[in-house]
């Protein structure tokens, strides 16, 4: 199936292994690779020379294009971009919108770039300042979202921009492809499922609370890190919310510590992140400092197995989602039920469809 977005990134299928921190390590993306989707190496919680290492990992295991995910407000994005670019990874993807200035550079050494975006807005922005393409998440997406269905978000967006868009935010079979592209998408991205495949190196005891978590057990909360926040509901988020300021603040500081450690991050760049993630917003200084060590939180959970002690960025996909297959068999499957669902819209009589 050839769309717009494969033929901006070379890969065989219109779908995205989106970049999950801790998640979409070099087996997860290779594999995606491999099986013909476009797979997203997660980099933010790498430290530069870990990314390099994992990006040259991906590069081992398979020669089909891959990419980066980058957080554009980081205080060392141009020294990410300047790894990718001497790896010749092929798409850089962003969480946030990029500057002109980085999409530019990016474009100038040849990298697609492609942004995420929660808002027809920004679409229009990073559109204009020469975006490649462009992936429109709505709320049903996991991790940090917003409020407003892909059904409504997705066809807004493909109206307002002339590049390709890529839905994400609810998809995990091939009747979603096929919704997709019959709103003018040109493929779509999915999260949680290929956090639930074999190649997926998430503990299984936190496979399987996802494998059995119904739709009402995917919850947003704002008590992570005062964004918005699609997971599991666990005892640790029911927590939070309880909370005072004070204990919030001291769970705060402590995980930040671990985070600070972990990443290479001195505290005055910590804070200078925290900065960033509190412009524009209402955020106390304890909400502030749990955004900045959200990834410790998510580390306990899918590189530890901790589910007591770490949340679980969740799309409410999960709770329809049964199975582990691996990302050659999820791809595969698929497709054909994309194809299926095309074949039988093609058979329907003149005046049904």
């Amino acid at each position: 199936m050839r769309t717009a977005l494969t033929e901006l990134t070379g890969v065989h299928h219109p779908i995205v292994q989106t970049g999950m921190g801790w998640v979409a390590g070099p087996r997860l993306v290779s594999a995606a690779a491999n099986a013909g989707a476009l797979g997203v190496l997660a980099s933010a919680t790498m430290t530069p020379a870990r990314l390099r290492q994992a990006v040259r990992e991906v590069r081992a295991r398979t020669e089909a294009p891959f990419g980066v995910n980058l957080r554009a407000d980081a205080g060392d994005a141009r020294e990410r971009v300047r790894i990718i670019v001497d790896e010749g990874v092929r798409v850089a993807s962003f969480a946030l919108a990029p500057s002109r200035d980085l999409i530019a550079e990016l474009r100038d050494a040849g990298v697609v770039v492609i942004p995420s975006v929660g808002a027809r807005r920004h679409a229009e922005k990073v559109a204009a300042w020469g975006a490649d393409a462009v992936i429109v998440q709505g709320g049903e997406g996991g991790g940090h979202t917003g409020d407003v269905a892909t059904t409504v978000l997705l066809p807004q967006v493909v109206d307002a921009v002339d590049i390709p868009v890529v839905a994400a935010g609810g998809f995990h079979d091939g009747r979603g492809l096929v919704a997709a592209l019959a709103y003018g998408a040109a493929g779509i991205a999915m999260g949680t499922r290929f956090l639930l495949t074999s190649d997926s190196t998430v503990p299984d005891a936190v496979k399987a609370r996802y494998l059995a978590a119904s739709v009402r057990d995917v919850t947003v909360t704002t008590a992570v890190d005062g964004l918005p926040h699609r997971m599991l509901r666990s005892d640790l988020v029911e927590t939070l919310e309880r909370s005072g300021r004070a204990r919030t603040l001291l769970h705060a500081l402590r995980r930040a510590a671990g985070f600070r450690k972990l990443s290479g991050l001195s505290w005055p760049e910590m804070v200078r992140d925290g900065l960033a993630l509190r412009h524009g917003k209402d955020l106390s200084w304890s909400q502030v400092l749990l955004a900045a060590n959200t990834p410790m939180l998510l580390r306990a959970a899918m590189v530890e197995g901790r589910t007591d002690l770490g949340v679980m960025a969740s799309g409410q996909v999960a709770g329809v989602i049964e199975d582990l297959p691996s990302c050659a068999e999820l791809v595969g499957r698929v497709m054909a039920e994309a194809e299926r669902a095309l074949r039988e819209l093609r058979r329907l009589p003149q005046g049904q469809g």
